[in-house]
């Protein structure tokens, strides 16, 4: 039980940071596009959630891994600078992009998992995925929050479609989410600062 209750505060962290990246996130128009176009939620919601998870447990692993094998002052710098260049890319605006076409549950189904898997790499939220897994080395802990995170926002949008983007101030919380990505990355270099100086 003591595992479960040292991973909760990862699992949270990650899942709001994640889930503030997504609000207005190319994926997050991409569900909404593909929610209009296929008309078939649960395949969507399901290939989301299938596409995340394979992304984030592969982008978690990748940020611990080489966490591990860069374990150095340098490596936790490069960690902190990607938080902060996160802030930044965060306050731009995505916009939306056509994706693929499929008429039944199945292909719909498939269609949402390769889209949204291919449109997730390099995205704000895999960087952000790198760098949790990289600051937290707890690949599992960061998977589950960090799809979490993604879900959070992601079935709500698929649900209620193009009336989602409208619900939701998205310049205010991209400046939130710039916020929280800047302060990680300044808690990062604040923690650092004694090794770099030495």
């Amino acid at each position: 039980m003591s595992d479960i209750a040292a991973s909760l505060p990862i699992i949270a962290t990650s899942a709001g940071v994640v889930a503030l990246a997504e609000i207005g996130d190319k994926t997050m128009l991409l569900a909404v596009l593909l929610a209009a176009r296929y008309r078939q939620p649960a395949a969507v919601i399901a290939g989301i959630l299938l596409a995340t998870l394979a992304n984030h447990a592969l982008a978690a692993w990748a940020g611990a891994a080489l966490a591990g094998w860069l374990a150095g002052p340098w490596f936790q710098l490069a960690v902190a600078l990607g938080f902060l260049a996160m802030a930044a890319w965060t306050l731009v605006p995505d916009k939306m992009e056509e994706g693929p076409q499929a008429v039944n549950r199945s292909q719909a189904f498939i269609a949402t998992a390769i889209a949204f898997f291919v449109v997730e790499i390099g995205d704000k939220t895999q960087v952000a995925t790198m760098a949790l897994g990289a600051r937290f080395h707890d690949v599992l802990a960061v998977t589950i929050g960090t799809t979490a995170g993604m879900m959070l926002v992601n079935a709500p949008a698929v649900l209620l479609g193009e009336r989602a983007l409208g619900l939701v101030p998205l310049a205010l919380v991209r400046r939130l989410a710039a916020a929280i990505f800047a302060g990680l990355g300044l808690w990062l270099l604040w923690q650092l600062w004694p090794q770099l100086v030495r």
